[in-house]
C-alpha cells in the first residue's frame, strides 16, 4: 500500500518535512506530488484551487480516500511506525485538535513569509508514479 502526498514544493518548511519522510520512509509507503505539478495534479482530479487548503493525502489504493490540510498531517503521522499513539494521544486531548487545526491554517496561509519560498520547486526522489507521465 502506497500513499499520494501532495506538497508544496515551493515551501521551504513543506519541503523540509517532505525530506525528513523520505529519509525516514525510503518511498517504501509515501510517494510525492509537488502541487506545482498539473499534470500529476491532473490525474487525481485536483485544481490548482483544491491546493489552495493546504497538503493533500491520497490512499494510493482507493483514491477516493482522501485527507487534506491538518487531516492529512494527522493521518501521515497515524501511518509512521508507532505514530497512532501519539496522534491517537494528540485526538484525545480536549481542545488540542481544535488548536492544531487553526495552528495549521495560519501557517498555510502564511508559509512563504513565516518559512520562505524557494528559488525552485523541489521534486522528490520518491515520486508518484503518475508524475511526468499521467493522462
Amino acid at each position: 500500500m502506497t500513499y499520494n502526498v501532495i506538497y508544496d514544493g515551493n515551501c521551504n518548511l513543506c519541503v523540509t518535512l517532505v525530506q525528513f519522510l523520505e529519509n525516514l520512509d525510503k518511498g517504501q509507503l509515501f510517494q510525492y506530488i509537488p502541487m506545482q505539478d498539473k499534470e500529476a495534479l491532473s490525474h487525481f482530479g485536483i485544481t490548482p484551487q483544491d491546493c489552495e487548503m493546504g497538503m493533500i493525502l491520497i490512499d494510493g489504493d482507493q483514491s477516493e480516500r482522501r485527507w487534506q490540510g491538518s487531516d492529512a498531517a494527522e493521518e501521515i503521522g497515524r501511518l509512521l511506525p508507532m505514530g497512532s499513539a501519539f496522534v491517537d494521544a494528540y485526538r484525545a486531548l480536549p481542545g488540542v485538535k481544535w488548536m492544531g487545526d487553526r495552528t495549521y491554517e495560519q501557517m498555510r496561509d502564511n508559509r512563504y513569509t513565516i518559512f520562505g519560498k524557494r528559488a525552485s520547486t523541489y521534486h522528490s526522489s520518491y515520486p508518484a508514479a503518475c508524475t511526468g507521465s499521467c493522462s
